[in-house]
């Protein structure tokens, strides 16, 4: 079949056309295209007999960035039949291959996520899914950070400038918000705004390889980051998803977006050596970082903290 493939998509990689010939959903494919937006995989719309498909194409050094595509494969699952995500079709253990359903409808840009209208639709999804089975795997942006900051370390990447410096004050806003965590639930934790999906009545999630148990408000906090909302956006999105005004959870997203945009950093590091993806890795870290930085060295940081240990 990878000569039949060929033939839809004379661009296609042999490398991916080769593990792309173990998937009999693909069989009579009438259309095959690269979607674009990917910056950890290559992914693949692909129209056949039985149905239109999205196929995610991921490489071996994804490991580095914490990615385990065998809980990708299972939170994938769970996240359909909590109808928070698309259908799952067939996965190629150990080969770095998931086909979902293709969703119909609108992928979302940062203006859309933006628009007031937006964040209550957009805190239902996330509560659907977050209703959902437990996934396969835990999420936690503190541990993660400190396992992307040993790759940097050990492979000699290069590292932003002063980023070890604040290590301190995140220790002091890790143990601040343990003083009252919250409970974990299942969630994407990576929800920038093309991984929404609007079908015209609802918005579906999609993209599952960073999910995890984890706090809500890392994901509220981890859309609003991802999308650059101003502060005044933040409150409302909080409201819409705890469903009343409450200061603490605005403090504690707040804290979780630094966190978000600190941790993410390193992952930029991380990809700017590895990736063989055309992308400006570096410049997209240090714009996270930067944020992260304001927040840090902001007169605002010591309320927050205060806020979130109920002091």
């Amino acid at each position: 079949m990878g000569s039949a493939l060929r033939t839809l998509m004379p661009q296609l990689a042999a490398q991916d056309a080769g593990r792309l010939d173990n998937l009999p959903c693909l069989d009579g494919a009438t259309a095959l295209e690269a979607l674009p937006g990917g910056i950890t995989n290559r992914n693949y719309k692909a129209v056949t007999p039985r149905g239109t498909f999205v196929i995610r194409v991921s490489d071996a050094q994804s490991s580095l960035l914490a990615v385990d595509r065998d809980n990708e494969h299972r939170n994938s699952l769970a996240a359909a039949y909590a109808g928070a995500g698309a259908p799952v079709v067939d996965y190629l253990h150990g080969q770095g291959v998931l086909v979902v359903g293709f969703l119909e409808g609108r992928t979302f840009v940062e203006d859309d996520v933006r628009r007031p209208e937006n964040l209550p639709r957009i805190a239902e999804a996330c509560r659907r899914l977050h209703a959902g089975p437990r996934f396969a795997s835990d999420f936690n942006m503190f541990d993660i950070q400190a396992r992307y900051l040993e790759v940097v370390h050990e492979r000699g990447f290069r590292l932003p400038d002063r980023y070890e410096e604040f290590l301190p004050v995140i220790e002091r806003m890790r143990a601040a918000m343990q003083a009252r965590p919250e409970p974990t639930v299942p969630c994407n934790n990576d929800l920038l705004a093309r991984n929404f999906i609007d079908d015209g009545s609802r918005i579906w999630i999609i993209d599952y390889e960073y999910s995890g148990n984890n706090e809500a408000s890392f994901e509220i906090a981890n859309i609003w980051s991802e999308s650059t909302l101003p502060l005044e956006l933040l409150e409302p999105l909080v409201a819409s998803y705890w469903g009343a005004h409450d200061p603490a959870k605005v403090a504690r997203a707040r804290l979780w977006a630094v966190m978000s945009q600190y941790g993410w950093t390193l992952w930029a590091a991380i990809q700017d050596s590895i990736s063989p993806i055309d992308f400006d890795f570096w410049g997209w870290g240090m714009e996270k970082y930067d944020r992260a930085v304001a927040t840090l060295e902001g007169p605002d940081l010591v309320g927050l903290l205060e806020s979130v240990a109920g002091r």
